[in-house]
């Protein structure tokens, strides 16, 4: 079939979708605290604080939503609905995050959701008239999923200071639909379902920019433990980011090995007592 690669994308541009779309694991998601039992794709909603990301959640899901906390967290949670086309879309609003290094409880929550809950879609809202200051989560969310569409917030303030932005170019650049929107007044909110809905189902097909600036020796490490990770698990969509927080010894992610969440995501045989190891070790100076 044909398939929409974002090489350049624009936003809203349809063609025939492909047979399997859901990218979500409904097991972890309910482990996450996620029913999808009366939705057909699960849509996450990340960005800074402050740009826009609560207005462009109450005007998709209007009345549609309630709030409690993230399972074991004291972190607020709110999820939503909504319908567009035939299909049912949960809309989970992470934790504001200036960045996914889990410095905070809340980028913790917001990583682990798009880590391990793999979402079909990921918003990643940005303001249009802050756009360098935001463009470090989006970078790093596409390193975690290709699954991702930029909501170009506050585009009319944007617009107030001065500012142009050429969306076309940018997505180009990121290799993701880049769609502008100004929530406030549900301008271009249209044209954001219907590319959340194309990357969902596969209409649209994203090829995130990953920027790789390693040196030969961390280049050699985590071609190691990203090997080793394709080993233990075939499946995991996102092992290089996991091999790299590996080696940067990221407590989150190595608790998460040993709890065995990853094995979690692509575990064939449930009842299976075999526990895989990785082994990080310092090198001899």
């Amino acid at each position: 079939m044909d398939t929409v690669t974002v090489e350049p994308i624009e936003p809203g541009r349809m063609a025939a979708g492909c047979e399997s779309c859901a990218a979500h694991n409904a097991a972890n998601l309910r482990r996450l605290g996620v029913d999808m039992s009366d939705w057909d794709y699960v849509v996450a909603l990340a960005g800074n604080p402050n740009v826009g990301k609560s207005t462009v959640f109450n005007a998709l899901t209007g009345l549609r939503q309630h709030t409690g906390n993230w399972p074991g967290k004291t972190v607020t949670r709110a999820e939503g609905g909504f319908e567009y086309g035939d299909a049912r879309f949960k809309l989970v609003d992470l934790p504001g995050a200036y960045s996914l290094l889990a410095t905070s409880l809340d980028e913790e929550v917001a990583r682990d959701f798009i880590l391990f809950g793999q979402p079909d879609v990921t918003i990643v809202v940005v303001d249009a008239s802050r756009l360098e200051r935001n463009l470090n989560l989006a970078l790093q969310v596409l390193e975690i999923t290709d699954r991702v569409v930029v909501c170009l917030n506050l585009i009319d303030e944007a617009k107030r200071h001065g500012l142009t932005i050429d969306e076309r170019h940018l997505a180009r650049r990121l290799g993701v639909p880049v769609v502008p929107t100004a929530a406030r007044t549900r301008q271009g909110l249209d044209e954001l379902l219907q590319t959340v809905s194309d990357v969902a189902t596969g209409k649209i097909i994203c090829k995130p920019h990953r920027a790789r600036h390693e040196s030969p020796d961390l280049k050699a490490a985590a071609d190691e433990v990203e090997a080793d990770l394709h080993r233990l698990y075939p499946n995991l969509p996102n092992a290089r980011w996991v091999a790299l927080r590996l080696l940067d010894g990221d407590e989150a992610i190595i608790q998460a090995m040993q709890r065995g969440e990853l094995g979690d995501l692509t575990r064939s045989a449930p009842d299976s007592e075999a526990v895989n190891v990785i082994r990080l070790e310092a090198a001899p100076a």
